[in-house]
């Protein structure tokens, strides 16, 4: 197992990525994502760009994650399907957390039980239960603060 490397947001990689992200959203919460894809690029580049710190996990050569944060949330982590438990998501969730303010949140989708888990693993703490208009499905708060260290 290969260790995947981060990078900044790189425009070239642009169709890559919501590729990427369509799929793996398609299969972590079990729908099939009915917009046309460059209406999701246009929502890549006009909503979570400006408003997110982005990083892609590469691994020889191909993006196999990425994550948009920033201080106080993370708005997107998704991971290649076919390469998750090999510490992509940890690694994502990691720099996410270290460029924080000390504490997160986000919201997953409640049918998401894979995404949930590794939330909780990772000291995420479910808060809040709603629902998403747009996608007409249960979600769920997590946050997470930075543990205070003793001296």
């Amino acid at each position: 197992m290969h260790a995947a490397t981060l990078t900044a947001y790189d425009d070239a990689r642009l169709d890559e990525l919501v590729a990427m992200w369509r799929e793996s959203f398609e299969a972590g919460v079990g729908v099939i994502d009915p917009h046309p894809i460059a209406e999701q690029r246009a929502y890549f580049l006009t909503e979570v760009l400006p408003r997110n710190d982005v990083r892609l996990a590469m691994l020889d050569g191909r993006l196999v994650g990425f994550v948009a944060a920033s201080r106080a949330s993370v708005a997107q982590l998704y991971v290649r399907v076919g390469f998750h438990r090999q510490g992509i998501g940890t690694t994502l969730l990691a720099w996410a957390k270290a460029q924080s303010a000390g504490s997160l949140w986000l919201y997953t989708f409640a049918r998401n039980r894979v995404a949930r888990a590794f939330y909780e693993r990772h000291g995420f703490v479910d808060v809040a239960h709603g629902f998403e208009p747009l996608w007409q499905l249960d979600d769920v708060r997590y946050e997470w603060t930075a543990p205070i260290v003793r001296r």
